[in-house]
């Protein structure tokens, strides 16, 4: 396959994003997009160069090469089942679901498809990953520090549990993924909210929380999450080894030693390229190349699981354990 055609199932910002970068590479055709909101999908429709249709039905009569779901986190299931039903390639964005079993019962459809997968867990694409292992090299992780602390995004279904699956599962997945690939599994989750929810009408999301977390290495750890700022405080993952602290930032690594601290800087727009990139090389390349995705979609669904865990959890006041 010398080019990969690709539609798009959802036209908002996250989709726009994608289509910037896969404009970047040179063996991509964007052929369709569908949104619900036909404004928002004829926008796209001429960035891109893209035809507008109607819904998931006329896309996948463009016979596209693969197909981008990106879609609140309650929309997913039924889009993903159908695309993997006609045996085409699949990213998804992050989350997977709103909830476990329909992310579940996407991944009993794509086992069962066989097809190229990639969830958009950018950062486990980021230089950041590669430099971290490095610098823990022979230092085993004994404790992990992840937070994402932050604002209300202004999107109307984030703040209802419902439609978003929470704080948790919706953003701080990004941090509880790069801690799974750097660290290995968590078996046991225990964790606490606070469920005053933020001041946004309607929202019903926990205000705070935070979980303990222990891993099968041995190590534990915590991660921090609220939304009840107003701007972008903090995301990102800090890891503890022996002499050695690692912490990880989207646009920065931060090592620091009995010497102080030396700072790497990283382009964060790198990673969503080269995550973009990884699966359209697994598509062109009939799947020979699925090497390069970092994350399909049962690697995504243990993050998934992980976060739901959490989630079940806070709303239960009880711990959960992961590998039974």
């Amino acid at each position: 396959m010398e080019r990969c055609t690709v539609g798009f199932v959802g036209a908002g910002g996250v989709a726009v994003r994608h289509a910037r970068q896969l404009d970047q590479l040179e063996n991509v055709q964007i052929v369709a997009v569908t949104d619900p909101v036909a404004a928002t999908a004829q926008s796209f429709a001429e960035m891109t160069g893209a035809a507008a249709v109607s819904d998931l039905d006329a896309l996948l009569d463009a016979s596209p090469d693969a197909v981008y779901v990106c879609v609140p986190p309650h929309v997913h299931g039924p889009i993903e089942e159908r695309v993997l039903g006609a045996g085409t390639a699949l990213f998804v964005e992050k989350p997977l679901a709103a909830d476990l079993p329909t992310a579940e019962r996407i991944a009993d459809a794509a086992r069962r498809a066989g097809v190229v997968t990639s969830v958009g867990h950018h950062w486990r694409y980021s230089p950041a990953v590669d430099l971290a292992r490095e610098l823990l090299d022979g230092r085993p992780v004994r404790l992990v520090v992840g937070s994402w602390l932050d604002r209300v995004p202004p999107v109307p279904w984030w703040s209802k549990r419902e439609l978003s699956g929470g704080q948790v599962v919706e953003q701080a997945v990004h941090v509880l993924d790069l801690a799974r690939m750097l660290c290995g599994d968590v078996v046991e989750v225990d964790a606490y909210a606070n469920s005053t929810p933020p001041g946004t009408s309607g929202a019903d999301v926990d205000g705070a929380t935070v979980a303990i977390l222990r891993f099968r290495s041995g190590a534990v750890g915590t991660v921090s999450a609220s939304c009840c700022l107003e701007w972008k405080h903090r995301a990102g993952l800090e890891l503890h080894a022996d002499g050695l602290s690692v912490a990880i930032h989207e646009d920065r690594v931060i090592a620091t030693t009995a010497q102080g601290p030396v700072e790497h800087g990283l382009q964060p727009d790198d990673a969503k390229l080269a995550a973009d990139r990884a699966f359209i090389d697994a598509v062109v390349g009939n799947g020979a190349a699925r090497a390069g995705i970092r994350v399909d979609y049962d690697e995504a669904l243990r993050t998934h699981q992980l976060a739901c865990a959490i989630a079940e959890s806070a709303a239960h006041n009880r711990p959960v354990r992961l590998d039974e």
